[in-house]
Order: structure tokens, then C-alpha cells, then sequence
């Protein structure tokens, strides 16, 4: 996967001292906001050395959302394990420099507009030209290619054109979009995985290759089930609220000190358990209990059952029941719950990051565990430009050269 020879001078050992899994390779990130960012932030928490393109006025992640005296608190996070350099890609000087930057890169990330890079001369054809094991990652809201390319889009028309929407909310209410970039997050996961399927390939032909990614493709992905069911059957799936249509008990519960639990009972067994948990036991032996579906059918009086004993009783005094009979259950947690609770707390699944304009920084730990070469969060989002000097200086630009681009505005 590495197209480079020696150690990378950028190289941090994870937490186990072993060199990051990623190390050494090199991404250049120019994407703006949260997709596109997410991927190869996910990359650099496994080591992969990611350099971050923005425009001089800043990427729009640093506008985005709560400050904290002042600094941008998403940027923090989304931006972690990156360098920060300025580069006007509308001027000829931004755009050399760039392919400079790409010729000595695995992978390159954007999300402009298709068509955009063409028109700057930083096409694949142009890039791979200089470095054909190159890369390029491109994504968008409805991929590079039919009637819909042109347009903007943004995870929550990923949301809402991928079926999401239709699907939540309440029976009798409208269509719900999720209060967080949910379908940014799904697609730069996707784009994860695409850019390391395709430097896999690379191993395996020699040669880089564009990856066509789409928000809305990325959101159809994880619903296929219901799309797949619609299309065989032709019953459309409706809102549910908390409820399932597969299997039942499945809700947010209220508990007598005024917090919600979320019960699932996904299989027979468990529903068993459930049941016999709240004092109804007669309901395992209903003919309909034995499969989701009938269960479904009957969630109103498994409904009753579940929350009636829930209401009774506390949110500890639940939690504790329903792992005693090792039911499945969750707190419905706010953040202050998120980031107090013991199990959490005790896998260190979120983690203190030392910043310099913060002092410190919580924020989620790497998304998965490997137990030899370990990712990590070594750094918080940097200041604007913080590495521009660094990261040109390593393509021979000097002091002088420095101060000229920055008074033409190219940095």
C-alpha cells in the first residue's frame, strides 16, 4: 500500500509503542465540511499522515456549529491527526503546488462539484499522469456520473432522497431528519473502506484508480432491506415511531423518575425473557409469540405489559432487572450520561486530547480496537494553516517563496 521508501518523518507509534497500521501513507484531504473530512480522519486515526487542503479563507467545518471560547469545537474533532495548510486552487500557483503535493500521495479526497478539478487542470487523468499509483477519492451527493450530478448535495438530501426520512418518525406525523450529519457520517464511512479497497487493488495491478462515491448511494446501502422488501412484496414501510414492524417488545420506555430506557427484544429467547421479567408470562405461551412478525402484530399489548412495570420503577432499578435477566436494554443517555458512564469510561471510549487553544479536549476515542497496532488521537483540528510552511517546505518552497505566496493570496 505504500509507494514511499524510508521512515515517514510524520510517523507517530501508536499506543502499544508498534508503528500505526497506516503509517506511511499519505493522504491529501481537500474535501470541506464532513464526508469526505470523516474519511480521512478515520484514516489518520490509524496513521496514515493526512494533509489537509483549505482554502485560505478556511475550510467551512470551522464555521460550523458551538464554539468554545472562540474556537471552533467540530473543526476540533473532524480535523484531528490532520495538518493544516492553505492553498487557493483558483490561482495557477495553488494548483502546481497541489500536483506536486499529489505526485508524491496515495490517495487525494475531494468533494467539488464534478467537473470542478477538470476544469482546473487537477483531473485524474492530469494527477495520475505524475504518480499512477495515485488514488483519487472523490465524493459527492449523487456521484460524478446521471441527470443529478450537477447538483448540490448535502447529507440531509442523502437522508431524505435514500428512503431515511420516509421511514422515521411518527405514524401520524411528517417525515424526520436526524439532528446530526448522520448520512455524512455513513458516507465517509463508506469512503473508508472504498479508499482502502481500492490501495488494496493498487497492490494488486500497480495502478491507482478514481473511486465514484455518493451520499445518496452510501444512505441506499444501509437501507436495503426495507428497499429490497418493497420491491418483492410491494408493501411500502411506513413510519413507526420506536417501534418495529419485525419484532416486538421494541420502544423507548419512560421510568418513574423520568428517563427512558430502549427495550429490544430481537429474538424469541429474549422476548421470553422480557415477559416473564414484567410478570406476564402467559404471553410466551400466545401461539403468535413464537416469530417477529406476530409479535409485531401484537406490539400494543406488549407495549402495556413493558411499560407498565417500567413506569413503576426507577432507571437504575430497570437497568438492574433487565441485566440480571439478561435482557437487552439501553439508557436513553444524554452526553453528561455519555461521558459519566462506567463502561464507557472504563474502555476509555472517549479520551482527553491535550490542545493548545484548549487546554484539553474530549472527544470519542478511535471507532475500532486492534489489538497489536492500535489507532490513537495524537491531536486535536489545527489552527488554520498551522502546517503550511512545513508541509510546502517539504517540496523545497522557502521562506521567501513562502512570503511571496502569501501576499499574492495563493496561501
Amino acid at each position: 500500500m505504500i509507494n514511499r521508501s524510508g521512515p515517514d518523518p510524520h510517523e507517530h507509534p501508536g499506543p502499544t509503542g508498534a508503528p500505526l497500521p497506516l503509517a506511511g501513507l499519505k493522504v491529501i484531504d481537500t474535501a470541506t465540511l464532513f464526508a469526505g473530512p470523516f474519511a480521512a480522519t478515520l484514516l489518520g486515526d490509524y496513521g496514515a499522515e493526512v494533509v489537509k487542503i483549505e482554502h485560505p479563507d478556511g475550510d467551512p467545518a470551522r464555521r460550523y456549529g458551538a464554539q468554545a471560547d472562540g474556537v471552533p469545537v467540530w473543526w476540533k474533532v473532524v480535523a484531528r491527526n490532520k495538518r493544516s495548510a492553505t492553498l487557493d486552487l483558483h490561482t495557477d500557483e495553488g494548483r502546481l503546488l497541489f500536483r506536486r503535493l499529489a505526485a508524491d500521495a496515495d490517495l487525494v479526497v475531494e468533494n467539488f462539484r464534478p467537473g470542478t478539478l477538470e476544469r482546473w487542470g487537477l483531473d485524474y487523468a492530469t494527477l495520475s499522469a505524475h504518480n499512477p499509483r495515485l488514488v483519487l477519492l472523490r465524493m459527492t451527493g449523487f456521484g460524478q456520473t446521471g441527470p443529478y450530478a450537477h447538483r448540490p448535495g448535502f447529507g440531509t438530501v442523502g437522508e431524505a432522497m435514500s428512503g431515511l426520512a420516509h421511514l422515521t418518525g411518527n405514524p401520524d406525523g411528517p417525515p424526520t431528519l436526524p439532528s446530526f450529519p448522520l448520512a455524512d457520517a455513513v458516507a465517509g464511512l463508506t469512503a473508508a473502506f472504498a479508499a482502502l479497497t481500492a490501495l488494496r487493488a493498487r497492490e494488486l495491478t500497480g495502478r491507482g484508480q478514481v473511486v465514484d462515491l455518493s451520499i445518496v448511494e452510501s444512505m441506499l446501502g444501509v437501507l436495503a432491506g426495507p428497499l429490497t422488501t418493497y420491491d418483492l412484496t410491494g408493501v411500502m414501510p411506513t413510519r413507526q415511531g420506536n417501534r418495529s414492524p419485525n419484532n416486538a417488545p421494541r420502544n423507548v420506555y419512560r421510568t418513574k423518575d423520568g428517563h427512558w430506557v430502549a427495550v429490544a427484544a430481537t429474538t424469541v429467547s429474549v422476548a421470553e425473557r422480557v415477559v416473564r421479567l414484567v410478570g406476564r408470562p402467559e404471553l410466551a405461551d400466545e401461539p403468535w409469540f413464537a416469530t417477529g412478525a406476530g409479535r409485531a402484530a401484537h406490539t400494543g399489548e406488549l407495549d402495556a405489559a413493558v411499560g407498565g412495570w417500567i413506569a413503576e420503577r426507577t432507571r437504575d432499578e430497570v437497568v438492574d432487572a433487565f441485566d440480571r435477566a439478561q435482557a437487552a436494554i439501553g439508557a436513553v443517555y444524554d452526553f453528561a450520561d455519555v461521558l459519566q458512564d462506567p463502561h464507557l469510561t472504563a474502555r476509555r471510549s472517549i479520551v482527553s486530547v491535550p490542545d493548545p487553544e484548549l487546554d484539553a479536549i474530549r472527544m470519542p476515542d478511535v471507532a475500532f480496537r486492534l489489538s497489536g497496532t492500535p489507532g490513537s488521537v495524537r491531536w486535536a483540528g489545527p489552527r488554520l494553516g498551522e502546517h503550511t510552511a512545513e508541509i510546502l517546505g517539504e517540496l523545497g518552497v522557502g521562506s521567501e517563496e513562502l512570503s511571496a505566496l502569501a501576499e499574492r493570496g495563493v496561501i
